[in-house]
């Protein structure tokens, strides 16, 4: 297959970037056509192609992601840039559900020191052959005692668990709900983060965590509680909600 005819055939199978994804698994298959076959095969079941070809992109780098792994999204990039913008050179950043570690990655171009967490054995094992300092557990409880934040970040799950089903059709083909499922409004996980965070953040530290819909405003409530100010909903260039960037009094 040249690449035309690969563009064609994954465009036939719904995938909208077909043209991109061609590229990337022609790269990964080195020229061999039986190979390119079998690669293909899998992505026309619906798995991930970052598990299919060992990375994604983020920030203009190739994160390395390993199949079980959250998959970074170009959407979650503003996120990134804006933490980028408060954290100060040589500063401290904690990056919660860290998954394979792209946003802890970012984070290292200006931060004296990165620290990362997740659930998931294989995320940690996937963020850490990546270079992050991350551990296993539950967001800040496996953190070394005493840490004092500058910036705190972090891709929760924040889907409603009714919406769930409204998902990409094959998502739980390959992937688990743990990444996905934030609880009957989509914020029972939003509202564990921001009150951990507000607990390591210094005075004027920033809290940044991805999410969508209203959600925003349903935990508005709950950072006012946990000593937030200045409370900024985060929206792309097409004016949809992304996140949300909150200041520790």
């Amino acid at each position: 297959m040249d690449a035309e005819a690969l563009t064609a055939r994954l465009a036939a199978g719904g995938f909208v970037a077909a043209d991109e994804e061609a590229e990337e698994l022609l790269e990964a298959a080195h020229g061999d056509g039986a190979a390119l076959e079998a690669l293909v095969e899998r992505r026309l079941t619906g798995e991930p192609l970052a598990w299919i070809t060992g990375w994604a992109p983020f920030l203009s780098r190739r994160v390395a992601v390993t199949p079980g792994v959250y998959v970074p999204r170009w959407q979650t990039e503003l996120l990134a840039r804006r933490a980028l913008e408060r954290l100060p050179e040589g500063g401290v950043a904690i990056d919660v559900c860290t998954g394979s570690g792209a946003l802890a990655m970012a984070l290292a171009e200006r931060a004296g020191r990165v620290y990362a967490t997740d659930v998931s054995p294989e995320a940690v094992a996937c963020a850490r052959a990546n270079g992050v300092d991350a551990y296993a557990g539950d967001l800040f409880a496996p953190l070394p005692d005493g840490i004092v934040a500058d910036v705190v970040v972090g891709v929760v799950p924040y889907v409603p668990t009714g919406e769930l089903s409204l998902l990409q059709r094959d998502t739980f083909t390959f992937e688990t709900p743990l990444s996905y499922d934030g609880g009957p409004d989509g914020c029972a996980i939003l509202r564990r983060a921001l009150s951990g965070a507000a607990r390591v953040l210094r005075s004027g530290g920033a809290l940044l965590l991805e999410l969508g819909g209203d959600e925003a405003a349903l935990i508005a409530d709950d950072l006012e509680y946990a000593g937030y100010e200045d409370v900024q909903v985060l929206r792309d260039e097409d004016g949809d909600v992304r996140g949300i960037e909150a200041t520790k009094r």
